[in-house]
């Protein structure tokens, strides 16, 4: 599922980590700790990317949480094969304690999965609460990754856009159109999202000869 660990001296972990290397020198005056990540349809995997991103900056010698913010369709509990009885959801109405629900993955990398899905996402998400969660879970850690529902189907990613330092938008080749990763843009600029920089999900690169070496999971790193 993710290559960044399985496959570590791949040329798909090579563009991760440049993609790690563009995130943190995308702003010269200001640190970007919290990072959205968001697409504009379903299925163009922004799931696996927010994986392998934490696995990649987890690996960097920064203490990482990956948050999943998907309340609508989470998945990261899946993904990497840990609990989702208890997560974000109830430590935003206050039913559980963030430290009992946090999740360690690795030696720097933490989890904090979707939990039940409350019937208002929106409104939980663009919370107080929510706010003063990330405010204090910047002390914590160096990076956190959220991994938010598509932003052209529910508004969930432009609430969260108002929260963090950083936006990426992920495009998979032949599945969204122009107008709709042009829509996505405007939707988070609409907001004033810091948008720096986006992925495109599964792409070849003409420069190599041999093209049977890559597959879906391959991204081109654009910030």
């Amino acid at each position: 599922m993710f290559i960044v660990e399985k496959k570590p001296k791949s040329i798909v972990a090579e563009a991760y980590r440049a993609l790690r290397t563009n995130v943190q020198y995308s702003a010269f005056d200001k640190e970007i700790k919290t990072i959205l990540v968001t697409s504009s349809e379903v299925k163009e995997g922004k799931s696996t990317i927010c994986g392998n991103m934490a696995l990649s900056f987890s690996k960097n010698e920064k203490k990482v949480l990956l948050i999943d913010c998907d309340l609508r369709k989470p998945s990261l509990h899946k993904m990497f094969n840990v609990s989702n009885v208890r997560g974000l959801s109830e430590v935003l109405i206050g039913s559980e304690e963030l430290n009992e629900t946090i999740q360690k993955y690795s030696n720097n990398l933490d989890i904090l999965t979707s939990g039940a899905i409350p019937p208002n996402p929106a409104e939980m998400l663009g919370s107080k609460a929510m706010s003063e969660l990330l405010e204090v879970l910047k002390n914590k850690y160096d990076t956190i990754i959220l991994d938010s529902s598509p932003i052209r189907v529910v508004t969930d990613a432009q609430i969260l856009a108002t929260k963090t330092d950083g936006a990426i938008l992920v495009v998979k080749r032949d599945n969204a159109k122009i107008e709709a990763v042009k829509d996505s843009q405007n939707l988070l600029n609409k907001v004033g999202a810091n948008i720096i920089g986006s992925i495109l999900n599964g792409m070849d690169s003409p420069r190599r000869k041999d093209r049977s070496y890559y597959s879906n999971e391959e991204i081109a790193v654009r910030a």
